[in-house]
């Protein structure tokens, strides 16, 4: 059965096509380990890549299923066989026997993509603790059993937890007319808000009474609250021990010394170094927001954090003459993503071809074919909106890894966007493209020789980067206009529009770098020492005033609703690392034109299709023909 297909069925299919998977694992590994010594490259490293293939595959599958599937029995099914999977992955990366096997392998004749792959695996053997003594192994398996239940959980505290706030009708002034029809009152009279991000940010954005916007803010920063500061402080000493029985002094050291960074004291650094760089800049824009803010409160002391928003798109609007809800006409769903389709497929020489009768596990989600020529190349599956147990942000998750002449790649893009028909912000449509750089990036680099190196699987503080890079298409006057089209005049947004949004946008650029730093500190803090006496509400709260110019409010527990702390533990820092590497990539499209065809393939063939065969620095070399640097992020910092 296909990937869809296990999706649409019962959850005892999944759970056996998820055994099978293991067994096929199981099968190969003692295939691998009872060749002759010398093992030969050929058979060797492909019985071992065809057992890390099956149980990345199964992974995948019930990654989707348990954050996308609307059924509470396959959802809980699907988390079952993550942790069976998991657990299995986790005893084969602590087997000696396969480690041997695999190191015994001459590899002096293969090629390039080939010896980088085999020496990534030797390594993460290491890293595991394969060569510690049976009682270690032991319980390092143990640990990372716990860990995965423990982050499952987690994650699960957070997708479930949807918090709400009731309201008078009168208390939606200034919403947009389309959100406050889309939300009529109850039978009570009331109109109810959620923390679902539909909801949540247009309000903190455009609604005028700053008491409903505080309610709404305090309800979303008390989600998983009390639930997961248990959760997250077992989950911190677990890692804390793993770290340590594997011979680091914290899990920020060793969960940063395989990432292109290298080291926690260079996350650090790296933190505090885009800290200082925008000190002044958030400055001046909070001293901003405060005097506009004094113009309606005389007496005002401070800018408060639900206010920040509000009063950032009213500098906005009096500075550039530009008011956000005046493009929101443009980006009407159905056109955004259109338009996502059109340029990447123009961009990269590709064709999505929509296919109606695919299996789906759900009414909303929409599936397409990715060719090239004729040539199919992959399959990935659209889920946009909301709904009750759905993952609550919006993430592309593989639904399948593919490899060259033998499988092809699939993947989810899980968003939260408003429904059908209603009208993006264009930080939404930031989104849509964001999160299709990663898609794109898994299906172009899915066709590498090994299934262990196919797709997104640079190093993790790069993966940001094609993505982040693909962001820069929604500001281009040019290409918005070949979709961005009023939703009833069908004209397109004006130029001078987006030239006052590029404009507009430049302000509140320090407050948001801060804010992003704030939370790379709290994900490398959290994880720098020993947590048997951490007070994660405490250092959360500190870390923010240190870093924001918004004062901690008691009883709000951000910390504990940061879902990347399950993922990404303590690398946050990734997003901006990345957004240095991007600035730099996209100087090649600036110089040389967005929609480029001889750029875009020169990149799609350098960084994208390499999947995770090179180091990232190396791929992004190929591309620039230099090493990167920060020139490209600073003069983007100080711009404006």
């Amino acid at each position: 059965m296909t990937p869809g297909e296990l999706l649409v069925g019962s959850p005892e299919q999944f759970a056996l096509a998820n055994r099978r998977d293991m067994e096929l694992a199981r099968g190969r590994v003692a295939r691998l380990k009872a060749m002759p010594s010398p093992r030969g490259l050929a058979d060797a490293l492909c019985a071992y890549d065809d057992a890390i293939g099956a149980l990345s595959d199964a992974s995948s599958r019930a990654s989707v299923a348990r954050n996308a599937h609307p059924s509470a029995a396959m959802r809980d099914a699907a988390e079952r066989c993550e942790q069976e999977v998991d657990a299995l992955s986790t005893e084969l990366s602590l087997d000696r026997g396969i480690y041997e096997a695999l190191r015994e392998i001459d590899v002096s004749g293969a090629d390039a993509q080939t010896r980088f792959y085999l020496q990534r695996v030797l390594r993460d053997f290491r890293r595991a603790g394969v060569d510690r003594d049976d009682e270690t192994r032991a319980r390092v398996r143990a640990l990372n059993d716990e860990l995965v239940r423990i982050g499952q959980e987690f994650s699960r505290n957070i997708r479930d937890d949807v918090r709400w706030i009731d309201l008078d009708p009168p208390q939606l002034e200034g919403l947009p007319e389309d959100y406050v029809r889309a939300r009529p009152p109850r039978a009570d009279g009331k109109v109810r808000i959620t923390t679902d991000t539909p909801d949540y940010v247009p309000f903190l954005s455009y609604a005028k009474s700053s008491s409903a916007r505080e309610r709404l803010w305090r309800v979303y920063r008390q989600r998983a609250h009390p639930r997961n500061l248990d959760a997250l402080a077992r989950m911190l000493e677990k890692r804390h021990e793993l770290a340590d029985l594997l011979g680091y002094p914290s899990w920020s050291s060793y969960v940063t010394e395989d990432k292109m960074i290298g080291s926690a004291q260079a996350a650090g650094d790296f933190i505090a170094r885009i800290s200082a760089a925008a000190e002044a800049r958030m400055s001046h824009e909070y001293q901003a927001l405060l005097e506009r803010r004094r113009r309606d409160d005389p007496a005002a002391e401070r800018v408060e954090a639900w206010d920040s928003q509000l009063l950032t798109e009213a500098v906005r609007k009096e500075r550039h003459g530009f008011d956000a809800q005046a493009v929101r006409p443009y980006f009407e769903l159905s056109r955004v993503q259109e338009g996502v389709l059109e340029v990447t497929a123009r961009l990269f020489g590709l064709t999505y071809r929509p296919v109606p009768d695919a299996p789906v596990w759900h009414s909303d989600v929409t599936c397409f074919d990715v060719l090239e020529e004729g040539t199919l190349l992959g399959r990935f599956y659209l889920d946009l909106f909301p709904r009750e147990g759905k993952y609550k942000h919006a993430a592309q998750f593989t639904l399948r890894s593919g490899q060259g002449g033998r499988a092809l790649p699939e993947a989810v893009l899980v968003c939260n966007f408003p429904r059908s028909g209603a009208l993006l912000e264009h930080g939404e449509v930031v989104t849509f493209f964001h999160e299709f750089g990663h898609l794109l990036h898994h299906l172009l680099g899915g066709r590498t020789r090994w299934a262990g190196i196919s797709g997104v699987r640079t190093e993790w503080d790069f993966v940001e980067a094609p993505s982040q890079m693909l962001e820069e298409w929604c500001w281009d006057a040019s290409v918005l206009s070949g979709f961005a089209r009023h939703h009833q005049s069908g004209a397109p947004l004006p130029a001078d529009l987006v030239a006052r949004m590029r404009a507009a946008d430049e302000f509140g650029k320090g407050l948001r770098v801060r804010q992003q730093m704030y939370y790379a500190a709290v994900s490398l803090a959290f994880h720098g020492a020993d947590p048997r006496s951490l007070d994660t509400t405490a250092l959360m709260a500190r870390l923010q005033e240190a870093l924001t110019p918004f004062r901690y409010v008691p009883e709000t527990y951000f910390h504990e609703s940061f879902g990347h702390l399950e993922g990404y533990s303590a690398i946050y820092y990734t997003y901006m690392w990345s957004l240095v590497i991007a600035k730099d990539l996209f100087g090649a499209f600036r110089r040389e034109g967005l929609m480029n065809a001889a750029t875009a393939i020169r990149y799609r063939k350098s960084v994208l299709e390499p999947g995770g065969g090179a180091k990232a620095a190396d791929l992004v070399r190929d591309f620039l023909g230099r090493e990167y640097d920060f020139r490209a992020y600073e003069e983007w910092l100080d711009a404006g």
